[in-house]
């Protein structure tokens, strides 16, 4: 399966926010506007994952001088850094009939070379308790239950450090 990776532009919203849809209940899934503004906002931390021209999956996040995210940052789009030292993930997101393929894996990888590449100092990420095992495979370390209490859930905080 051949998988391009690049970035997002404006003309990919429907498709993206399609994806998020799919892969997230509504209380947790970026609105349409809110992905809009987050390609126009930070599009140099915002790549999707093709494959035959069709967007399968993304992986997106704003840019911060901290090491946790917190719910602000899901909602405005203005607190993103460009030249931060953490680059945060809202979202690694890939289509159900596509999981379980690498794919999410490539999406990740990507975004943590591109942040190596920019000279940040990390990357930080929220995700539930069973999906800590998945990313501790990227080297990212469980700092325990966030303060984020987005979409109602319960989030770990967990951070990779170069």
């Amino acid at each position: 399966m051949e998988i391009k990776i690049r970035q997002a532009s404006i003309k990919d919203l429907d498709a993206v926010t399609e994806v998020e849809m799919d892969c997230f209940p509504e209380a947790e899934a970026a609105t349409k506007v809110s992905l809009e503004l987050r390609i126009k906002t930070f599009p140099e931390s915002f790549f999707v994952a093709e494959l035959n021209g069709e967007i399968i999956g993304f992986v997106n996040g704003c840019v911060i001088n901290g090491t946790v995210i917190y719910d602000d940052l899901f909602k405005d789009s203005t607190l993103h850094i460009k030249k931060g030292d953490y680059q945060t993930i809202f979202g690694l997101d890939v289509m159900p009939n596509y999981r379980n393929q690498g794919i999410a894996a490539q999406l990740m990888n990507y975004m943590i070379e591109v942040s190596r590449i920019a000279g940040r100092k990390g990357v930080i990420l929220t995700c539930k308790k069973e999906l800590i095992y998945y990313y501790t495979k990227f080297g990212y370390v469980d700092k325990g239950i966030s303060k984020s209490v987005h979409g109602g859930s319960i989030w770990y905080d967990l951070i990779l450090e170069f």
